[in-house]
């Protein structure tokens, strides 16, 4: 099945996606834009462009696993995404991807404006990974 992520950001939202066979999960892009309404339909053309059959969407939460306000601004996002793709939307515990994104980019010195570009893509690779080895134990 052909999965997206999304990790969404208020400005920077990150977009991953794995082939059919759900073993690699690639970086697709880094989408600049405040306004939901608008990159939900920018996600919608890459949903349709890749045949997307499910989207994941990264849910932060606190270290102690309790939600704050972003979590609900996630929610909130994958309901307008399911509402408008008709696809299923999944979310996903992102606790630390942003932080191994980091982590990942320093070991392949990745600096400056490239690395501001990238983080979000590589947090939605993260996240896809963490969902697609989930999926595998069920």
């Amino acid at each position: 099945m052909v999965i997206m992520s999304v990790d969404y950001g208020d400005v920077r939202t990150g977009v991953a996606v794995c082939d059919k066979s759900e073993f690699l999960a690639s970086p697709v892009c880094v989408i600049t834009e405040r306004n939901a309404d608008s990159l939900s339909n920018k996600l919608c053309s890459l949903a349709s462009e890749h045949k997307t059959e499910m989207i994941c969407v990264g849910l932060p939460k606190n270290m102690d696993g309790s939600e704050g306000l972003r979590a609900g601004a996630c929610r909130e996002f994958a309901e307008i995404l399911h509402k408008k793709t008709g696809l299923p939307v999944v979310l996903r515990d992102e606790r630390l991807t942003t932080v191994s994104a980091h982590k990942l980019l320093n070991m392949n010195n990745v600096r400056g404006k490239k690395r501001k570009q990238t983080v979000d893509a590589v947090s939605a690779v993260l996240i896809l990974e963490d969902f697609i080895a989930f999926r595998k134990k069920q």
